[in-house]
């Protein structure tokens, strides 16, 4: 694969939400594991990159991202209630994994694979809220560049598995805060409740949510 414009880039920021005038803190990067992340992949909001990838090394930032170019606004139509049974395992509700404000992973009959926040348990359903767990908020991040620079060949390939599938999410997906890592929603509400491994279900587990996107 030819190297192009593919920068791996490093930093630390934190990520505010200041919707309707407010100041909340929702995420703060530690300083010995910044994000990172190769640009020209996709793997980045597209304004979060763009916002980022013309700074050098040691340069700061301070930019506002509105929910339509950030994770969306929130859709009432994405909550639905799916049968508790579905979560049963050896037939007793897996209640270790699916408690309220748990981040689950879920599969539809198409067979696409995303994430879900449990919003409530009830007796006989569970009410999953499907949209990103950013939706709706207007996300401010500010922060500082710790590296940036072409990307190796090696890192482009490495992305290139990475996304095809055959190096898993390596947490480029955003788990942190529970990032979605793939399209598609429950749609008619059918889900398998296949994989269902609670906060075990974050794609790399160091994931970080304002970077991550969910369309990937």
């Amino acid at each position: 694969m030819e190297q192009k414009d593919y920068k791996y880039i490093s930093v630390a920021y934190k990520l505010y939400d200041i919707t309707d005038n407010k100041q909340e803190l929702i995420e703060e990067t530690a300083k010995d594991k910044p994000f990172v992340f190769l640009s020209g992949f996709g793997t980045t909001l597209e304004d979060f990159e763009s916002n980022l990838v013309g700074l050098a090394e040691g340069a700061d930032f301070d930019f506002v991202l509105s929910p339509d170019r950030a994770y969306g606004e929130h859709v009432d139509t994405r909550v639905v209630e799916l049968d508790k049974q579905i979560f049963s395992v050896d037939g007793k509700f897996d209640s270790k994994n699916i408690y309220p404000e748990a981040i689950i992973p879920l599969q539809n009959e198409d067979g696409n694979r995303f994430l879900g926040r449990v919003v409530s348990i009830g007796s006989d359903k569970v009410r999953i809220d499907l949209n990103h767990p950013l939706a709706g908020m207007t996300l401010n991040f500010k922060g500082t560049i710790h590296e940036s620079r072409p990307a190796t060949n090696a890192e482009i390939e490495q992305m290139a598995r990475m996304l095809s599938g055959e190096g898993g999410c390596g947490g480029h997906c955003g788990g942190g805060c529970g990032g979605h890592c793939g399209d598609g929603g429950c749609g008619d509400g059918h889900c398998d409740g296949e994989g269902h491994c609670g906060g075990e279900g974050h794609c790399g587990g160091e994931g970080h949510c304002g970077g991550g996107h969910h369309n990937h």
